[in-house]
């Protein structure tokens, strides 16, 4: 009878060891990320660059995880690229950009407000938005400067 018992019970155990698993191996691949940036100024001239040091952060690390960027402007004139020297960015392309540490330049065109929405994505589907908005700033005129001089030592 003990002997019966015993028998039953590593059979169960077997069953039910076996029974929870499968042969492929659960590997997580798409792990949450986030894209910072440092402050960037509110205000930028045209034809002046405006430079946009981000870092993409991932909770973990996946080899294969490959990482772009989509940019569009809906408000104003302007280009952005990745690296100062780096093409002008086609609105709603892709283009890879590296886990870590990296810079975009954006290089105004215009005398009224700009707005951009930049996009990073994964290629596991998970994405972050961003929204970059600078107002037009008057260029000052030799004038303007010598007169607040002026000012300033009286």
């Amino acid at each position: 009878m003990l002997n019966t018992i015993w028998v039953m019970g590593v059979l169960s155990l077997a069953v039910f060891c076996l029974s929870a698993c499968t042969r492929e191996l659960d590997v997580e691949q798409a792990y949450p990320f986030t894209v910072e940036t440092m402050p960037v100024p509110k205000e930028v001239q045209s034809g002046k660059m405006v430079e946009i040091r981000c870092k993409l952060t991932a909770r973990g690390d996946f080899k294969d995880t490959r990482y772009t960027l989509r940019c569009f402007q809906y408000d104003g004139v302007g280009v952005l690229r990745i690296g100062a020297k780096g093409s002008p960015l086609i609105p709603n392309d892709r283009y890879p950009i590296p886990k870590g540490e990296f810079r975009l330049y954006y290089t105004s065109r215009s005398k009224e407000r700009q707005s951009l929405e930049l996009v990073f994505e994964d290629n596991h589907g998970q994405n972050q938005t961003m929204t970059l908005e600078f107002n037009h700033k008057e260029k000052r005129s030799g004038a303007d400067t010598q007169h607040r001089n002026i000012e300033i030592h009286t």
